[in-house]
């Protein structure tokens, strides 16, 4: 039960659409709060976020399934959600500059979000997540142990009741199958601002061709390794002054804010996937 949540959709583009939704929503005795829309002229398909409040407990099935028949009329996409804070698991490796940003802004209340559980494939982050009260699952990774180790981290998504993994620097490509599983639900933090340097030493090759902006990508995990729908960036202008360590430094600051935001956008239901794009109503 509810007392406010949120109705995010997209269909084809058509008159009467925000009549329909908002007479369904009157009907039922609530009030749009918020209101965002996107027309995409290119795909001919329209977005929409409604934030909601009722005076009454709402429950969202209930809403959900009387909303069909519109929803079939218009050829809807849509979800309701609650205003419960949804659970993220964050995924680590060894660099920690990420996890401590994200459990930074969690315990702040700017994340928009509960980190339920922090697993890695290493020991090393175990101290700081456990410092901040959190659950720490060690799952080691090798090549031959791999199917296991992702059927693991399944498992751990759904003990956990998590609505979002988050890879903060987790240095495992997870397999087409996993990916698949967690689509839409998984968000990656590339250390580039995409396309850019792939491959090893990246802080390194950027040095060498004497790039003048460090960025970083916030992306959604997909099969395609670094290219799935990208949800935010961050830049930060630097010159010929910065070594590759200086280089690395201001990098892991626009990956932590990149992430921070992907993080309180797909949580707070403000990024609907368009293909192999997204949509961000901020």
């Amino acid at each position: 039960m509810a007392r406010s949540f949120v109705l995010t959709l997209s269909c084809p583009a058509r008159t009467g659409i925000v009549q329909a939704v908002s007479s369904y929503l009157f009907q039922r005795g609530c009030d749009i709060r918020e209101y965002q829309q996107f027309d995409d002229s290119v795909g001919d398909r329209v977005f929409l976020r409604t934030q909601v409040a009722a005076d009454r407990d709402v429950d969202l099935d209930e809403l959900s399934t009387g909303f069909e028949p519109v929803a079939a009329d218009f050829e809807m996409d849509f979800s309701f959600f609650g205003d419960s804070p949804a659970r993220v698991l964050v995924m680590v490796s060894k660099a920690g500059h990420c996890l401590n940003d994200l459990i930074y802004r969690w315990r702040a209340g700017s994340l928009g979000a509960d980190i339920a559980a922090v697993v890695s494939n290493h020991e090393d982050l175990r101290p700081m997540a456990e410092a901040a009260g959190l659950p720490f699952v060690h799952l080691p990774v090798t090549q031959g142990t791999k199917p296991e180790a992702e059927a693991r981290l399944l498992e751990l998504v759904d003990e956990f009741g998590a609505d979002l993994v988050v890879l903060a620097r987790y240095m495992q490509i997870l397999s087409d199958q996993t990916c698949k599983a967690l689509y839409g639900r998984a968000i990656n933090i590339h250390h580039s601002f995409l396309p850019g340097f792939k491959g090893a030493r990246p802080y390194h090759q950027a040095y060498r061709r004497g790039v003048k902006l460090v960025g970083a990508t916030a992306h959604y995990v997909t099969p395609d390794l670094d290219e799935g729908p990208i949800i935010e960036q961050e830049v930060i202008r630097i010159d010929h002054t910065y070594d590759p360590e200086a280089l690395q430094t201001v990098g892991r600051d626009a990956e932590a804010l990149a992430l921070s935001r992907a993080v309180r956008w797909h949580c707070e239901r403000r990024v609907l996937l368009n293909g192999d794009s997204t949509v961000v109503f901020r």
